[in-house]
């Protein structure tokens, strides 16, 4: 036990009080961080890992909003400002019930490490409100959304906060936000990523993040000369991420055999080949429908209430939601053989669970590395902005595909033991150099 992160994690929790997932993302970083600090004391000098733990701004406001019944309704919004460093804040917006401030500075937390570690000029943000798209009108979700863009807009701009969707908030709401900046501003700038292709979007960025885990998961295989092709893997959600992750699995020879929501898994162990995909996306995306569905469809089993970590596989892809594989979760996988983790969420991992894939010294490529594909398409999606041109659709994945190698060599770098690749540290470390150094030369601001 490091005497410096329990004195450091004190003062986190008592500044911050109940904010589990907080203290829980600052933790995992002060503990691969601080032996680095202890050798480097101009880090220590600059009060630096304090002051990135610190929101450089929070933003919070009531959002009201008119349902089709003609009543108010009022949820609350959000944005964490967390640190702008190395470019302009950029992180997404989720809108889910369980969104409250913890767990917002959380993500914003994670999201400078994981926005450093592209090499790309972005700054760490994020944001949302507890509003529930689900069970909503078309008509409900542009009214919340227009509500919360009237207050947003205040605080972000194309060199001062881009943010993007995340939970809850797919093209539809990028859409609603985006026309009601407009509105508002009476200008046409580039304030939001995600957006869709015939008004300023870029290819590839709703596959990113899941293509992105697969090609981290892809370089870390490399190091033990092995490749994607006839892995058997489970992957969990069936949102934007866990979707395109099993569309690259399938591209490179990988069998997907599981995916998730809210209320339960389906097992299909002949594999989510392209057809068996494309009624997921429709089922999902189109008519927000449960993965019960898929079950009822190809007849393969459904477990209601189970995530999909007690199946055999060779890799696992979490691509749900934060704390999803709890420590038990974690045995399981490595009794089934799983020898690779590659996090499409933010942090799914329990802190007991890192343990055990650590002690195990599996692969295991956490999300500030292995899903910054998305942020890092979302980088590129800026510059097609500010260039007013757009790449085509094998530019940009040859870009992230070169984003993720170079990633995944900064890991090695700084995360490397031996024979052992410890891509926590190695991460975690990376992440905090390169927004260190830029704050130690822009002196105390």
């Amino acid at each position: 036990m490091n005497k410096n992160v329990e004195s450091f994690m004190e003062d986190i929790i008592f500044k911050n009080p109940g904010e589990k997932e907080f203290h829980q993302a600052v933790r995992e970083v002060a503990e691969s961080v601080m032996p680095y600090i202890e050798k480097n004391p101009r880090y220590k000098k600059y009060k630096i890992l304090e002051r990135i733990a610190e929101p450089e701004r929070v933003i919070m406001f009531r959002v009201p909003w008119l349902d089709d019944t003609g009543e108010i309704q009022i949820n609350r919004g959000y944005r964490i400002q967390m640190n702008s460093a190395i470019g302009p804040y950029k992180g997404g917006l989720r809108l889910h019930p369980s969104v409250n401030l913890g767990i917002l500075k959380f993500l914003a937390f994670e999201q400078v490490f994981k926005n450093s570690l592209t090499t790309l000029p972005m700054g760490g943000a994020k944001g949302g409100s507890n509003f529930d798209p689900k069970g909503k009108s078309d008509n409900e979700v542009m009214r919340f959304c227009q509500s919360f863009m009237t207050e947003l807009q205040r605080h972000i701009g194309p060199n001062t906060d881009v943010p993007a969707g995340d939970i809850g908030v797919g093209g539809r709401e990028i859409g609603f936000l985006f026309g009601q900046y407009r509105k508002i501003k009476n200008e046409f700038s580039g304030i939001l990523t995600g957006k869709a292709l015939n008004w300023g979007g870029s290819l590839i960025r709703p596959e990113a993040t899941g293509y992105g885990a697969v090609y981290f998961a892809q370089e870390m295989l490399k190091t033990k000369k092995e490749e994607i092709k006839n892995k058997i893997c489970t992957v969990s959600g069936s949102g934007n991420v866990a979707q395109y992750a099993v569309e690259k699995l399938n591209h490179l020879g990988g069998k997907a055999v599981a995916l998730s929501d809210s209320s339960g898994m389906i097992y299909d162990p002949d594999g989510i080949d392209e057809k068996k995909l494309q009624f997921v996306m429709e089922l999902k995306n189109i008519k927000r429908g449960r993965i019960k569905e898929y079950a009822d469809k190809y007849g393969v089993k459904y477990f209601a209430d189970k995530r999909p970590w007690g199946i055999p596989c060779d890799i696992a892809f979490p691509s749900a939601t934060q704390n999803e594989i709890s420590k038990n979760d974690a045995k399981k996988l490595i009794d089934n053989g799983c020898y690779c983790v590659s996090e499409g969420a933010n942090m799914p991992t329990v802190p007991e669970g890192v343990d055990v894939f650590m002690n195990a010294k599996i692969l295991y490529g956490s999300g500030k590395a292995a899903n910054a594909g998305g942020v890092a398409t979302s980088g590129l999606e800026m510059s097609q902005n500010s260039l007013r041109l757009a790449w085509s659709r094998e530019e940009v994945d040859e870009k992230l595909h070169n984003i993720m190698v170079n990633i995944h060599k900064s890991c090695i770098k700084y995360g490397k033991d031996g024979n052992f690749i410890n891509y926590v540290n190695g991460a975690n470390i990376a992440g905090f150099v390169k927004v260190a150094d830029a704050m130690i030369d822009q002196g105390l601001v």
